[in-house]
């Protein structure tokens, strides 16, 4: 019988180290999606309701793998958010961040 894993650590520790990159960029992606929905869903908004876009293009920008910062942009307008973009340094010891607000 398999052994039952018990945390998420646990898990991670059987992959190799492109796997567990794989599934984190993988992860991010998901709740990316889900984000997007629950910040719709919060606002009172449906996705026919969102101005500016059909309830079949709310869906795909919701569901889909890759979107365009503009869309992004575009879509957040149409429910009254704006966006903050963070950059910083990845191989850097002083955590110089630079804020984008849009």
């Amino acid at each position: 019988m398999a052994k039952k894993l018990h945390s998420i650590n646990e898990l991670a520790s059987l992959l190799t180290p492109d796997q567990l990159t794989r599934a984190q960029k993988l992860a991010l992606r998901d709740s990316l999606n889900i984000r997007l929905s629950k910040l719709r869903s919060d606002a009172g908004i449906k996705q026919a309701e969102v101005a500016n876009f059909t309830q079949t293009a709310v869906s795909k920008i919701e569901n889909r793998k890759d979107i365009r910062i503009s869309t992004l942009i575009d879509y957040l307008d149409s429910l009254g958010m704006g966006l903050e973009i963070t950059a910083f340094p990845k191989n850097s010891t002083t955590p110089k961040k630079v804020l984008l607000r849009i």
